[in-house]
């Protein structure tokens, strides 16, 4: 029998057809990894960014709060201001003669030529001789070295001759005389309209404010500190003023605190046991001290100016009326402090007089008849060129 040419080969067939298993075992099979679907392909892709993904810090998710939470400042500012917005309107429709939006000072107060308010303060209400004028001070602004001086005027002084003003009288009787024509609109127009003719100022806008609404308006702000220089007692009588009884009130000397009412008699206060402080012209100084104070308190803008700023739109209302509007009360607001006065009184260029029916009056020194005011306002212009070395923005007296 002869052998298979391939029966000498050195290797087992069989063990290589079986795979390397033994002969007589069958080679199994390997078990089919079953078939994915499309997205569990896609999941099972996406496995191993999502892990290395938690490792890493999220600035897409963080992106997102800081974008979300500076949309939502921005969008509760465009609220407040469209809220404030509303409330300017309403205030300005309450106050002003003027239309809003719309500003009659900017482009003036940006200007170079003085800008001249009338502040007049009254009576209103029960009070004797309401609508006679009690405080008549005139802001003379000066845009371009950006100071303020106070023009105060006596309410004695004298008018006559004067062409917008027929009839003769003191001159806070003005502001009664145009009330009776027409109301306050026409009260404040007609006194600025006649002092311009007497004090050679362009004065083109006003602004009253009755007793209430000044005390209401630093009871607004929580009252206000100032420094008195003179301590005196004071008394609202003329007879007890003549008797020497001065037990109405008094003030100390140095610093105080005063709420709405004492700022009223503190401002108002004329029949005191120190004659300097008897006059108008320190009446007049009281004020601008109540005034800076309250400018002081209100602030300089901002954020910090926004609750009194609403404090004291609710303190004006119905009690002042003004030609300029809301925005120009917002501008004028930074020169409530004086920089300046110029001291107009019965020493510098005043005299006293009796008039004809027994009045206590003031003329210029040099009067020489019905409209002879040529010397008060060569007076006044002098005093307004002198130039404002440094400007305090304080009560200058």
């Amino acid at each position: 029998m002869s052998r298979d040419r391939h029966d000498d080969v050195p290797y087992d067939r069989e063990l290589i057809r079986s795979g390397g298993l033994p002969a007589g075992q069958a080679k199994r099979e390997q078990p089919k990894a079953p078939r994915l679907s499309r997205s569990d392909r896609r999941d099972q892709a996406r496995a191993p960014r999502r892990a290395a993904a938690r490792g890493r810090p999220r600035r897409r998710s963080l992106g997102r709060t800081i974008g979300l939470v500076l949309f939502l400042v921005l969008v509760a500012v465009v609220i407040g201001v469209v809220l404030l917005g509303f409330r300017a309107a309403a205030f300005n429709a309450e106050v002003s003669t003027a239309g809003f939006p719309s500003t009659a000072l900017f482009g003036k107060l940006n200007g170079s030529d003085r800008v001249n308010i009338l502040l007049v303060g009254y009576g209103g209400g029960d009070h004797d001789g309401a609508y006679l004028a009690d405080s008549i001070q005139v802001l003379s602004i000066d845009p371009a070295t950006d100071t303020t001086t106070t023009v105060p005027i006596p309410r004695d002084l004298w008018i006559e001759g004067v062409g917008s003003y027929p009839q003769n009288g003191k001159v806070n009787e003005v502001f009664q005389a145009g009330f009776n024509e027409g109301g306050l609109e026409r009260g404040g127009a007609l006194l600025a309209e006649v002092l311009a003719d007497v004090t050679g100022l362009q004065i083109e806008h006003w602004l009253s404010i009755d007793f209430a609404g000044f005390r209401d308006m630093v009871d607004a702000v929580g009252g206000v500190t100032i420094n008195n220089p003179t301590a005196f007692a004071y008394t609202t009588n003329g007879a007890q003023h003549d008797a020497g009884n001065w037990s109405t009130g008094s003030f100390e000397a140095g610093e105080i605190h005063l709420d709405g009412a004492q700022a009223l008699a503190y401002s108002r206060a004329r029949f005191t046991n120190v004659v300097a402080e008897s006059t108008d012209f320190a009446r007049s100084v009281r004020q601008a001290r109540v005034l800076s104070a309250l400018r002081r308190d209100i602030g300089d803008g901002g954020l910090g100016s926004i609750m009194p700023g609403l404090g004291l739109m609710d303190a004006m209302e119905g009690r002042v009326l003004t030609d300029v509007s809301v925005i120009d009360l917002f501008l004028l607001a930074s020169h409530l402090n004086s920089d300046c006065r110029v001291e107009i009184t019965d020493g510098t260029i005043l005299t006293p007089l009796t008039n004809t029916v027994g009045q206590y009056i003031l003329i210029p020194r040099d009067w020489a008849g019905p409209g002879a005011y040529g010397g008060f306002r060569a007076f006044i212009a002098e005093e307004l060129s002198c130039p404002v070395e440094e400007p305090t923005g304080t009560d200058a007296p």
